[in-house]
């Protein structure tokens, strides 16, 4: 899959560092699979939820929240945030 923006990512683990490995790590899972529907993204992530339009993915031991659009018909990921779980919980999430 595309994944569109990895900036986002690359700035988000310099301010958090302890973060670095766990976005590295779903960054490639994401490249090297080309998943066709929630269900199967779910398989390799099973902690994904959908809220709305969007799927929120846990990451670094569930104190990352990265919010992603994914248009599995053109294997595109729009990544929307990444937040720590505080940002999250008080609602700086974009949905």
């Amino acid at each position: 899959m595309h994944v569109i923006t990895r900036k986002r990512l690359n700035d988000f683990a310099e301010k958090h560092p302890e973060a670095r490995s766990g976005l590295s790590q779903w960054y490639r899972c994401m490249k090297a699979n080309n998943f066709t529907s929630f269900n199967e993204l779910r398989e390799l992530f099973p902690h994904a939820d959908i809220v709305g339009k969007l799927t929120i993915f846990n990451i670094a031991g569930n104190k990352v929240r990265l919010i992603a659009a994914i248009h599995y018909n053109r294997r595109k990921i729009y990544i929307r945030a990444v937040l720590t779980h505080e940002e999250y919980d008080k609602g700086k999430r974009k949905e």
